[in-house]
């Protein structure tokens, strides 16, 4: 294999600048995916990207805006559904999270759209282009301005929503703006890892990280790092082996969590 024709191309270089952007703002949003147990918020959301995608085909919008716009629809909702408390929360994203996939899957077939499927599932993180990077660095952006900005109310809501509350924290605000950071990572992090495996990204890293740090803002950098690491060995694996670039990522962040699991010390 010729590696400096490799490493001189465009292509792996867009590659490794969406990934560790993703892996930047996955890091603390997945601390609090994970303080809050939020894991199948997330999934719910990233199966809401097929239909995302699928409108975005049929109004000739670029697809990373077309699946942000269709998560925060649904963060939206989710957060009113949530206020009615007329089932469960588990229920309730379980109803939606399947209807959502399949909704997509359906729509799909039913218009006759030609989308890579796999791709879609699984992620293209070799296929970024320049324009997606942009899109992606724009959002990470706003992610990590309105996270450092919330950041004290955000632990506080995560701690205790009533005292929270009390202290004059805006809890529904609070818990809308993550739900909308949550849903436009998951549009831009959906060409890295894919559908099926957005979840896994923003949680094993925030999980790994757990057992190295013992204060929030020290948690939240070590599971970007963890997440950016995953990124690069991940997109290494995928070019030597010819492995798919999304699942090596994930594979590469599941065994820095096994190897942060051996330290002794507070458990995960």
């Amino acid at each position: 294999m010729d590696f400096s024709a490799l490493f001189s191309s465009q292509f792996l270089w867009f590659a490794l600048a969406a990934g560790l952007l993703v892996a930047l703002v996955s890091g603390p949003l997945g601390c609090f995916a994970v303080w809050r147990r939020m894991a199948y918020f997330g999934d719910t959301l990233a199966h809401s990207a097929l239909l995302g995608v699928t409108l975005g085909f049929l109004l000739q919008l670029q697809p990373t805006l077309a699946v942000g716009a269709t998560c925060c629809v649904l963060a939206v909702l989710l957060v009113y559904l949530q206020r009615r408390q007329t089932l469960s929360v588990d229920t309730l994203l379980g109803i939606l999270s399947h209807s959502m996939l399949a909704l997509g899957i359906v729509t799909v077939s039913l218009f006759g759209i030609r989308v890579d499927l796999l791709a879609l599932l699984l992620g293209d993180l070799l296929a970024v282009s320049g324009q997606d990077v942009m899109l992606m660095a724009a959002a990470v952006a706003g992610i990590g301005g309105l996270l450092l900005f919330l950041w004290e109310k955000l632990l506080a809501f995560t701690l205790n929503e009533e005292l929270a509350a009390v202290e004059g924290v805006p809890v529904e605000r609070v818990r809308l703006a993550l739900m909308l950071m949550l849903a436009l990572l998951i549009a831009i992090a959906m060409k890295v890892v894919g559908i099926l495996l957005i979840t896994a990204l923003l949680i094993i890293p925030a999980a790994g990280a757990r057992r190295l740090t013992d204060t929030p803002e020290r948690m939240a950098m070590c599971a970007s790092l963890i997440g950016a690491l995953a990124v690069v060995l991940g997109l290494l694996a995928s070019i030597l082996w010819d492995t798919p670039a999304g699942p090596s990522i994930v594979l590469a962040a599941a065994l820095l969590f096994v190897l942060t699991q051996l330290r002794s010390g507070r458990p995960a």
